[in-house]
């Protein structure tokens, strides 16, 4: 199975350059059955990798901009009378589908924002007191900007949590952004790759990834890098269950996507900035993201 994720990984590459890693990374939520939350500044490729994403694995892909006027509704969809049958028709909205791209979802209230709930953990809509199951696969990506730009609702730390991963694009290399001027960017290339796997394929690799092996020992190094968390001055909270066993699935994938059939420490490691950097708030002042995370790592030996 490893050439089929690898042809994924490759493909990708050709449209979104230099961000290897990332894509790699974005790969691992979605063989974990995760949602995926990218931040970085306008124009970074955000939207453009999650397009790629739902392309090169078959998917059925729907957008929705996110704005400030942007109604619940407007995403799961309505209940309209209809006059010939003399009752009410559910339209559903963009939500029924297997790729979801919430784009700058942090431009939406939070009423809206929160209408994401359900769908996110549940994979189900409840409208009017029925409820209606979507697709499977299904993803939620969702594209934010930095929470200090103008006319953001930062996302609660519920719905945060929702997300497996949060990653971030950053710019391009030298290389790759001169590539990108020579071409005229890559999006307009999107429509055209072919699909590396379907949706029956792409579930069967689900499948794979939970059959990674999972050994006793690399249980107790998650479980002592929650319990550091949750007992470290450095945190003002420490990571949830609900964080370990999102850490441990995402470590499944990578361990996948490297080829082996059990989790080493080293996929751990590779995946925990982009499991628990934005479930973890340190206590000091001046610390980054990424700071936290090295601390989190240096600061729990492999046994």
């Amino acid at each position: 199975m490893q050439h089929i994720t690898q042809n994924i990984i490759d493909t990708a590459n050709q449209i979104i350059l230099g961000k290897e890693k990332q894509i790699r990374l974005a790969l691992a939520c979605i063989l974990a059955r995760g949602h995926l939350l990218i931040e970085d500044l306008p124009g970074m490729g955000k939207t453009t990798l999650a397009h790629t994403l739902a392309q090169v694995l078959g998917l059925k892909f729907s957008r929705v901009q996110f704005t400030s006027d942007l109604l619940p509704a407007d995403i799961l969809g309505v209940s309209v009378f209809d006059r010939n049958e003399a009752a009410f028709k559910f339209h559903p909205g963009p939500v029924f589908t297997n790729v979801l791209l919430a784009d700058e979802i942090n431009r939406a209230t939070p009423k809206t924002q929160s209408a994401l709930l359900e769908v996110m953990e549940e994979g189900q809509v409840t409208i009017d007191g029925e409820t209606r199951r979507l697709p499977q696969p299904f993803f939620v990506i969702a594209t934010q900007n930095p929470v200090h730009h103008i006319g953001t609702f930062p996302l609660p730390e519920s719905q945060l949590d929702r997300f497996l991963m949060r990653i971030q694009l950053g710019y391009p290399s030298a290389e790759s952004e001169r590539e990108l001027l020579k071409n005229n960017g890559g999006r307009g290339n999107v429509a055209g790759i072919k699909p590396c796997i379907d949706q029956t394929g792409l579930m069967r690799l689900q499948g794979l990834v939970q059959d990674i092996k999972v050994s006793d020992a690399l249980l107790d190094y998650l479980q002592a890098i929650l319990h550091f968390t949750r007992n470290s001055s450095h945190y003002i909270h420490g990571l949830s269950p609900r964080a370990g066993l999102a850490l441990r699935h995402c470590a499944q994938a990578w361990a996948f996507l490297e080829g082996r059939d059990y989790v080493l420490p080293e996929d751990v490691q590779a995946v925990l900035p982009s499991v628990a950097n934005h479930r973890l708030q340190t206590s000091g002042f001046g610390q980054g993201d990424m700071d936290s995370i090295d601390h989190l790592i240096q600061s729990v030996s492999v046994s």
